[in-house]
């Protein structure tokens, strides 16, 4: 059987537990074909780039699937059928990945804040590194040492 990377948007109007009920009835079609669905992840609702049929936005999942063609092309031809699936892609793999995808990948990042990221002591700490010393107050380490008070000496 041949591998398979499927991703496909579904409108934005449709919610979270709908798109989980209509990605179960693709694995149907996929498991009734002699195929079987290795992964699936659910993107999340996205902004995309243009309108597509009338949509700011849409909801996205990816299916890496195990399956003949046949069961491949059912499953494609139900999608465009069905009036929520806005668009689909399918590419042909040479081998699944098994690690999340880059999508999931970067929105753990992008969910947990660095402490201080952004606030106004971080702001200040790069003006300050940036040569304005006119908020720095004066600490023991900026006092001359006594090498240095013998140089101005001579």
């Amino acid at each position: 059987m041949a591998l398979y990377e499927h991703v496909f948007l579904v409108r934005q109007d449709v919610s979270a537990a709908q798109v989980e009920t209509l990605t179960d009835q693709l694995k149907t079609i996929i498991g009734d074909g002699g195929g079987k669905i290795e992964k699936t992840e659910y993107w999340g609702l996205k902004a995309l780039n243009y309108r597509i049929r009338k949509n700011r936005k849409a909801h996205f999942t990816l299916m890496n699937i195990d399956a003949p063609h046949a069961a491949v092309a059912e499953m494609e031809r139900q999608m465009k059928i069905n009036e929520d699936i806005i668009r689909h892609l399918t590419l042909r793999v040479d081998e699944h990945e098994e690690e999340p995808s880059a999508m999931v990948r970067s929105r753990g990042g992008r969910d947990e804040r660095r402490p201080g990221f952004g606030s106004r002591d971080d702001r200040d700490r790069r003006s300050n590194a940036s040569g304005n010393t006119a908020d720095k107050k004066p600490s023991e380490d900026a006092k001359p040492s006594d090498s240095d008070k013998k140089e101005d000496a001579s």
